[in-house]
């Protein structure tokens, strides 16, 4: 409330688009501004004052700038037949508020009642979604007289109460208050038939004579009314923090989209200039990887500030058009809503210019960052950080683990655009990169980093759970495993057997194992269990750092080889991870340090419980006659041993996906499949050699034979696969001996002859 002003000065736009309620919707310039002073003390009225706004002629053609200059001055014609006392024009938006503020200043100190002056309007629109929008576009300084002012409409029904206010205008206002008005002349916005038409000139000086008598009848009796209640436009955006607790009314909030990726939360205010944002009301979403995607949520003041945000929708960013829809308050405290003291702390230093930094040196101190930013040489750029060490907060994973963000506070702006100036500039041995930032920028990266994981890490108990016979070696100090980092991301089980040369020979059936990530794509990372100890430290030391080569890609990089134990391996495979600096640790929580991968969908990697049906006859019984005696094992073959349930029904199974070669996957699976004894003597009775000539020479037709031979459900003790022949021996065109009761197949749609030995 304040006290009653001197001075009201009723002021009308109109621009060269739409009209009524969908004034300033369309994006259209200013062309006609008129405005009436009306001395509250005296109740009189001044004279009407009509300002025109020239379109800017100089960068048309010549045919064009003749049809423009005739249609100016035809409306210029037109404007000196409306009744206007006095008609100005001006070139450009600009010049023209400053000629009303000039006119208007010389106006009041000739009547010399009184010093106090504020704007008096039929709504909001006029100021909120004409003026400001447009002068904010052209990057024009507003008049401080344009900050408030008295809507009509809300000062009409204090003594109306009844009245709707969205459906009020100043023909219902005239006829409630009975003032005598020209009825042919009188423009009711209400009855136009189309409101996007342009509006005639001559009306904007009658609906501002109307609202001066309007303003007259109030300030008479037996209304009496005092004009104390001003609307304010806000001149600055404020940032702030917003608490999760926090209660964010859903008819204040919408979500722009399609803002450029470098806008702040400034350039939002900027495009929602006339419209009150609520204290930190403006919040950039991020993507997964922590980058702007262009979209951002706005609270608002009101819900009125909120409609007419929506009414700006696909106006204008630049060369961007900006969607703008309805969103809740839960979206907002979603993004911009934050739980953390430290970051409130940080955050409650008003007026400070907030810079991202990103790629920063797991190891940088505030030190270091402050002399980033003012190099004691003084060779660059000075540009202080705003509190020293408590300007900077370093961005953390909950264990305490820097991520290589971190946020620091600028005094001003100039400072801060010299610390963007610094952008890609090396720290350490990595270049940094610097963007000007936002208070929920802060708290949405914090909030990702320091919040529970989005994937859950596996249960402690996970390891414990499996059978006692794995697939696995017993867990033990022996570091006979070799882990290699930094694979090209197209390697294939192929690229990395040709990588190990000679030490091929000594991976152990089941050996390889390729670990992916979370989406499922190769991780880099490779575990390969070695026949003992000795080779698996020789390969490490011969081919750490060696290149490797992608037959599926261009791409080669070279490969960390570390020697490991099969503790450490069992660890990373079933879900958790390892330290790259201390794999020397035996001690380690099982659960691992980091994220696990997420729980595998597919069925065959995470069964509750495996259970096996009896196996169904392999031939028919005329065929079995022409193949005895393995005709009755193939008529009724041997099925698996029962199946170890090795996860409980109810527990999430966190499994990395692993590929093995060059024996049958050990996966869950094949819970049946051990592996068996290499040598031909411990073959059992039943069954007999079988030798496949025919195979095809490319390295794929020992997959399709290991895929064939693995659909078989016999018994472990009647299968036996010479491995070390498979991986030393050149394709020649047969198949390594095998011990099978029969085997009738085609791999890679080739014949295969079947040789019974």
């Amino acid at each position: 409330m304040t006290a009653q002003v001197d001075y009201l000065v009723v002021i009308f736009t109109a621009t060269s688009g739409a009209s009524g309620e969908l004034l300033g919707s369309d994006e259209k310039e200013l062309v006609q501004l008129v405005w009436q002073l009306v001395d509250v003390k005296n109740k009189k009225l001044g004279k009407v004052n009509e300002l025109l706004i020239k379109p800017d002629l100089s960068d048309l053609t010549e045919e064009k700038e003749e049809e423009e200059e005739d249609v100016v001055e035809e409306s210029v014609e037109e404007d000196n037949r409306s009744g206007a006392d006095n008609v100005f024009t001006a070139t450009s938006l600009e010049t023209a508020l400053n000629l009303f503020h000039l006119q208007l200043t010389n106006e009041v100190n000739s009547t010399g009642a009184g010093t106090s002056v504020c704007l008096c309007t039929d709504g909001q629109l006029h100021i909120r979604q004409v003026i400001h929008p447009e002068a904010a576009s052209k990057n024009i300084l507003v008049p401080d007289c344009f900050y408030s002012f008295f809507d009509l409409r809300k000062e009409f029904k204090k003594h109306f109460p009844t009245s709707d206010l969205k459906a009020l205008n100043v023909h219902i206002m005239a006829e409630s208050l009975s003032i005598p008005v020209d009825v042919p002349a009188m423009w009711d916005p209400s009855a136009t038939l189309d409101p996007s038409a342009i509006l005639p000139a001559e009306i904007a000086v009658q609906q501002t004579q109307i609202m001066g008598s309007i303003v007259l009848a109030l300030l008479s009796e037996p209304f009496s009314h005092t004009f104390s209640t001003q609307e304010r436009v806000s001149e600055k955006f404020e940032s702030g923090t917003c608490s999760k607790m926090e209660k964010v009314c859903d008819n204040t909030v919408i979500r722009a989209r399609g803002l450029p990726w470098q806008s702040s939360d400034q350039d939002i205010a900027r495009f929602f200039r006339g419209l009150n944002i609520a204290k930190g009301g403006a919040a950039l979403c991020l993507n997964a990887q922590g980058r702007r995607n262009g979209e951002a949520l706005v609270r608002f003041v009101s819900e009125d500030h909120r409609d007419l945000a929506l009414q700006r929708h696909k106006h204008h960013m630049g060369n961007r058009y900006i969607e703008v829809y309805k969103a809740t308050g839960e979206d907002f405290l979603k993004i911009a809503g934050g739980t953390s003291n430290e970051v409130a702390m940080f955050l409650s230093r008003e007026d400070q210019i907030i810079v991202r930094m990103r790629g920063l040196p797991f190891i940088a101190t505030h030190e270091q960052v402050l002399n980033f930013f003012s190099p004691e040489d003084g060779l660059k750029d000075m540009c202080p950080v705003s509190g020293g060490k408590d300007g900077i907060l370093f961005v953390r994973y909950p264990d305490g683990r820097p991520t290589g963000d971190a946020f620091v506070l600028f005094a001003c702006e100039e400072h801060a655009q010299c610390a963007l100036r610094k952008h890609k500039e090396i720290l350490g041995r990595r270049y940094i990169e610097l963007f000007k930032s936002t208070a929920a920028e802060v708290q949405q990266v914090l909030n990702r980093y320091s919040s529970a994981p989005l994937i859950p890490v596996a249960p402690a108990p996970l390891v414990s759970m499996l059978p006692t016979v794995s697939l696995l070696p017993s867990p033990g100090g022996v570091r006979d495993c070799l882990r290699l980092r930094g694979l090209p991301y197209t390697a294939s089980i192929e690229d990395i057997l040709t990588f190990l040369g000679e030490f091929t020979h000594d991976i152990r059936p089941h050996g390889v194992h390729m670990v992916l990530n979370q989406q499922g794509r190769p991780s880099g990372d490779c575990f390969i269990q070695m026949t003992s100890a000795e080779r698996a430290i020789q390969a490490s030391q011969r081919l750490h750092k060696h290149v490797m080569s992608s037959q599926r890609g261009a791409n080669s990089r070279y490969v960390e080889v570390f020697s490991c134990s099969a503790e450490e391996m069992g660890l990373m495979l079933m879900g958790g991870s390892l330290s790259h600096t201390h794999t020397h640790t035996h001690t380690r929580n099982r659960s691992g340090t980091g994220l696990s991968p997420p729980p595998c969908k597919s069925r065959r990697l995470s069964p509750s419980a495996y259970s096996f049906a009896p196996a169904p006859p392999v031939m028919s019984t005329e065929a079995t006659a022409l193949y005895p005696p393995m005709g009755q094992m193939l008529l009724a073959p041997r099925h698996l041993p029962p199946g170890h349930a090795y996860y409980p029904a109810s527990a999430q199974l966190y499994m990395n996906y692993a590929a093995y070669y060059p024996s049958p996957p050990g996966s869950p699976t094949t819970v049946g499949f051990f592996p068996s004894p290499s040598s031909l003597s411990s073959l059992a009775s039943p069954g007999g050699l079988i030798r496949m000539p025919g195979l095809t020479y490319s390295s794929n037709g020992v997959k399709d034979l290991i895929n064939a031979v693995q659909a078989y459900q016999s018994p472990a003790e009647s299968i036996s696969l010479l491995s070390s022949s498979l991986i030393g021996q050149s394709s020649g065109g047969d198949a390594p001996l095998m011990s099978l009761p029969a085997l009738m197949t085609k791999p890679a749609g080739q014949y295969l002859d079947l040789t019974l030995l």
